[in-house]
């Protein structure tokens, strides 16, 4: 005769993937899936202030901060921004092309700059799959970000012509 089944008295208040690591290619905790893969975030592709504020929202902590750190430098440092959603990341632009990109990943936030490479100086992260001369920075806390450096790029790259622009 079969064991009789018993029945759970208890259930974990955790999701089920808390206790799984990035490393097996799930979710930790409260990350989306796509920042614990280095695949784009499901948020849709869209232009306007509203879906860049909304995927903000949308990191965890510490990730959020820096993103609305980044974000509000760039409202200060370029006048006429323009914001959109495009492949799971915040892209910002100024005229008619896209200047430089904010993203979420598990461990921290990457700035990628179009153009990167003719920047005074140079950032020191080359991205895979975004561009020869795609140049940026991860930042681990909102702590990491030099304002008047990052703000000097931004509007550096912002004179050149950005993806899907002409030169300003």
């Amino acid at each position: 005769m079969p064991a009789a089944k018993t029945e759970k008295t208890s259930k974990s208040p955790l999701p089920k993937s808390a206790g799984r690591t990035a490393r097996q290619g799930k979710a930790v905790g409260t990350l989306p899936e796509s920042m614990t893969t280095g695949k784009a975030s499901p948020a849709k592709a869209a232009v306007g202030d509203t879906p860049v504020f909304a995927y903000i929202a949308s990191l965890p902590q510490p990730q959020r901060s820096i993103a609305e750190t980044v974000d509000a430098l760039a409202a200060r440092t370029l006048p006429g921004l323009q914001r959109s959603v495009k492949w799971g990341m915040s892209y910002y632009g100024v005229g008619d092309g896209w200047c430089f990109c904010c993203g979420g990943f598990a461990s921290h936030v990457k700035l990628m700059f179009v153009n990167g490479a003719s920047l005074t100086p140079v950032p020191p992260v080359t991205p895979l799959a975004m561009g020869k001369a795609t140049r940026g920075v991860e930042l681990k806390s909102a702590d990491d970000l030099d304002e008047s450096l990052i703000a000097a790029w931004m509007k550096q790259v912002a004179a050149m012509a950005g993806v899907g622009g002409k030169r300003r």
